[in-house]
């Protein structure tokens, strides 16, 4: 992102802090440190070490966290306390690898008095860097886990939250020593799969792809009113396979599109939901969605492959809701075509087709049963070679600075992922998340004994929490602590673990558009010069049907084929009311059918949306009774009308 300006309103307005605007010097230092951790990484693919997976996971942070001082914090030289904590960092955390790493793991439990002290201190390094690169939020939280850890023995036996409490050194050891800790599976993913992700984004961009995800998405609309919306959907989408970001691709894509749309006539608040919204839709998107979906990976332990077609029907309904969206507002507010100097269709995708095959690359092998670390590896390697296709003189330098960056990237998740490690190692230690789960549970029980409402309300108030939860901590981190303490009473209440995971993964992504914090619509009324509260309520707009589908994975059982889960007609026809649904909510938020949509049809669709959506053959009857019953309405009011006239 060359534009400074582009690169401030990021910085303002993403999840993650702004790194360090640093001097020549010490961004190239950074810039080597970056570029052999990266081939660390690599070599962990294909000659991993000895040890074991945790061995790697120890000097990983060892050598990354360091990193996260002297990138992140005020002025553009570190100062000499940065470089202490720095030291102090690698020091405490290749500790385990000094004395001998198979002592150490053998003192599990029974830690030295030096393993506590070093134990400590790097918890209050994570701790600090993750203060640096995403805020004070999660650090404040963890720090809540560690008093309730420690004074859990102090409350009252008799709730439900009460425990014996845990002296300090066993709170070290499960952090330091102990699989749930640190080096747990948030921080396993991160150093096996995040980053290389973020390294393939990188050399996918450096090789021209991202320029032309955008060419071909004016290629392929060119001239209608309803163009500049498209155009901004598509790419959205396609920019979000280099980015991983759901506000950097807003903002990125707003600045080629919001010119587009401010010709057509699109208002400020409208262009700005429309570009927040297509700016998320690609995180939720597969071949490559959000990191918490490796971590959904890694505990359901099944493959990245079965994550990615959990994800196709979900993604066909957003981009369905936005679609629709755009169909009605270019038709409410009377958009304008707009002349596009693009080449044509076909030209484009001559010219460029080869920056699809990478993407091609990891689903074909996944399929193919190759780790996903591995796939991902082999389409970097293709990304990278296509690169000489445009960058020859210099292609060696700007694949060496793809693989710097793509680590840099990744630092904000490392620092959230080690620092998740003292929420799962907390709840693991005492239990609180079987007694949170119990007590939402029990909460909504409280209402009505009938089994059916007592799902559907727990499940309300479990996408509530995990919303507000996200509106404080990045998505990662909202998914961890999640998973962790709502999962289990979803899945107590018979909803299949997969569901769990996909329902939560996305209200977690959905945070980020959330008023009122919604920080990829932020960016954007930034970017257009728009209300920002009138921004979000757009982006909220175009995204309602991403709000209410997630709730159809976890009412019925058939919402296991939403995620193509059993047979495929069962997909079929979830996937057909789904979209019936999905279509009556475009009509509420859209004020547009065949026509404008006047309040009684509007009305009509909200039973229409919410029976539609709860996946059995009666409620789906009624739903598509109560939308025909609206598109008569509007058809005879809208005929009234034209007769009046």
């Amino acid at each position: 992102m060359a534009n400074p300006d582009l690169a401030r309103i990021v910085a303002e307005h993403d999840e993650e802090m702004p790194s360090r605007s640093l001097s020549p010097r010490w961004e190239q230092a950074l810039w080597i440190a970056g570029l052999l951790i990266a081939l660390l990484v690599l070599k962990q693919v294909f000659f991993p070490f000895a040890k074991g997976s945790q061995y790697y996971l120890i000097m990983f942070l060892a050598v990354t966290l360091p990193l996260v001082f002297l990138a992140y914090g005020r002025g553009h030289t570190p100062p000499w306390w940065d470089w202490v904590l720095a030291a102090l960092a690698f020091v405490v955390g290749a500790y385990p690898l000094f004395g001998g790493f198979d002592e150490f793991l053998n003192r599990q439990g029974q830690l030295s008095t030096l393993d506590v002290i070093a134990g400590a201190v790097l918890l209050v390094l994570i701790l600090e860097a993750c203060r640096r690169t995403t805020g004070w939020v999660l650090p404040v939280v963890c720090l809540a886990f560690i008093a309730y850890a420690y004074y859990g023995g102090f409350l009252p036996p008799a709730w439900a939250i009460s425990h014996s409490g845990v002296d300090f050194p066993q709170i070290i050891n499960g952090f330091f020593n102990d699989a749930s800790g640190f080096y747990g599976t948030p921080l396993d993913v991160a150093a096996t799969y995040i980053v290389l992700f973020t390294i393939y984004g990188a050399v996918l961009n450096a090789s021209g792809a991202g320029k032309f995800f955008v060419d071909i998405s004016f290629a392929a609309f060119r001239k209608s009113r309803t163009a500049p919306g498209r155009t901004a959907a598509t790419a959205g989408f396609l920019l979000g396979t280099v980015s991983g970001s759901g506000t950097a691709t807003t903002v990125s894509l707003g600045a080629v599109t919001w010119p587009m749309l401010q010709k057509a006539g699109y208002p400020k608040e409208n262009a700005g939901g429309l570009l927040a919204a297509s700016g998320i839709g690609a995180i939720l998107s597969p071949p490559t969605l959000g990191a918490a979906a490796f971590i959904i990976a890694e505990y359901l332990q099944v493959s990245y492959l079965e994550v990615l077609i959990w994800a196709i029907i979900p993604t066909l309904l957003y981009y369905l809701g936005i679609a629709l969206a755009v169909e009605a507002d270019a038709r409410r507010f009377g958009a304008r075509p707009v002349d596009v100097d693009a080449p044509r269709f076909w030209d484009v995708l001559k010219l460029g087709w080869y920056h699809f095959l990478s993407l091609g690359i990891i689903i074909v092998f996944l399929a193919l049963d190759i780790p996903v670390y591995k796939a991902v590896v082999y389409a970097t390697g293709v990304a990278a070679l296509f690169a000489l296709i445009n960058h020859r003189r210099d292609w060696l330098r700007l694949i060496a600075d793809a693989l710097s960056i793509g680590v840099r990237s990744a630092f904000p998740v490392i620092a959230v992922c080690a620092a998740a490690g003292v929420v799962t190692s907390t709840i693991t230690k005492t239990g609180l998340g079987q007694a949170l789960a119990g007590s939402l549970v029990d909460l909504a029980s409280l209402l009505t004994s009938e089994p059916v409402v007592v799902l559907m309300l727990t499940a309300v108030l479990a996408a509530v929490a995990v919303s507000v939860l996200g509106l404080a901590v990045p998505v990662t981190a909202s998914f961890i602590i999640s998973w962790v303490v709502i999962g289990p009473a979803l899945i107590t209440l018979g909803v299949e673990p997969a569901e769990t995971a996909m329902f939560i993964f996305y209200y977690a992504v959905l945070s980020e558009v959330t008023p009122p914090t919604a920080l990829a619509a932020v960016a954007a009324a930034a970017l257009t010069g728009g209300d920002v509260m009138k921004t979000m309520w757009q982006t909220w707009k175009y995204t309602l049907p991403a709000f209410l589908v997630p709730l159809a994975f976890v009412l019925t059982d058939a919402g296991a084929a939403l995620l193509l889960r059993g047979p495929l007609l069962d997909s079929v026809w979830a996937f057909g009311a789904s979209a019936l649904g999905v279509a009556a909510l475009a009509v509420l938020t859209g004020g547009w059918l065949f026509g404008p949509a006047r309040w009684p049809e509007r009305i009509l669709c909200v039973p229409a949306a919410l029976f539609l959506l709860y996946l059995q053959p009666l409620t789906i009857a009624i739903g598509a009774g109560f939308l025909v019953v609206a598109v008569a309405v509007h058809l005879v009011t809208r005929g009234r009308v034209r007769d009046a006239a």
